[in-house]
């Protein structure tokens, strides 16, 4: 297999990595706390919930959370 066949690959597998919400704390620095008002206001990053319900667990896809940061980017001297 040819060698950026294979890195194409393993980056669309990292782009499409689930976290769970302390997972990214660690890699964003959003608190968890953040991400559940922001999934309560519906203004955050698209999520994954497992099931129904208090219990359902969620998780974030890394590529979701890359396009929403993408989407709030602000180029250089652009009004906020």
């Amino acid at each position: 297999m040819d060698q950026k066949v294979i890195r194409t690959a393993i980056e669309k597998a990292k782009t499409d990595e689930l976290l769970s919400p302390k997972q990214v704390r660690q890699v964003y620095g959003f608190s968890e706390q953040s991400l559940a008002s922001w999934r309560w206001m519906g203004t955050g990053p698209d999520y994954i919930k497992t099931s129904p319900g208090r219990s359902g667990r969620i998780k974030y896809k890394r590529s979701a959370i890359e396009r929403w940061l993408d989407e709030r980017t602000v180029s250089g001297g652009a009004a906020a």
